[in-house]
């Protein structure tokens, strides 16, 4: 049984003049990130690791999730790969995992996010909102064999709050 939660980064500001890349999470997404992390903690969540995009709002959002999970952040993978808007390719990156690990979370962006969940659990969304958070259970013993798997559950900030 291998078990995927996607997380979408929150909500980035565009205050700063920035490169896509570099843009860091506004207040909204400070608090989201809080919400979600503590959301997840209630739930006993505890990922055998976990993977971030590397711009910064993902990185953020990721830091401030793990540290509810009591994850040791020096465990967490920076992953340039999963920049991306693509859920073909997101999924070619999720493939890749140890085998070992049952428990994969992943931070990375939207249209991929959505699609990918719509493509791979049995419950459809119309939008993966910022900080949102799908988990998707695969019966399966390899990462590079996931077929279409159960959706078991869904956390996004405008239910929690």
């Amino acid at each position: 049984m291998k078990r995927l939660i996607v997380i979408r980064h929150g909500k980035s500001s565009w205050d700063l003049n920035v490169r896509d890349h570099d843009r860091v999470l506004a207040q909204r997404g400070v608090d989201d990130g809080h919400l979600i992390g503590e959301a997840l903690k209630e739930l006993h969540i505890n990922p055998d690791i976990i993977w971030s995009i590397t711009a910064a709002r993902a990185l953020q959002t990721a830091t401030l999730v793990s540290e509810y999970l009591d994850y040791n952040l020096t465990k967490l993978k920076l992953k340039r790969t999963l920049y991306t808007f693509d859920s073909e390719e997101l999924l070619n990156v999720i493939s890749s995992c140890d085998d070992s690990l049952n428990s994969l979370i992943i931070f990375s962006h939207n249209h991929g996010i959505t699609d990918l969940v719509n493509k791979m659990g049995n419950t459809r969304f119309d939008n993966v909102p910022t900080t949102g958070v799908v988990a998707i259970e695969f019966d399966t013993d390899s990462w590079s064999s996931l077929n279409r798997g159960v959706t078991k559950f869904h956390l996004f900030p405008k239910q929690i709050k």
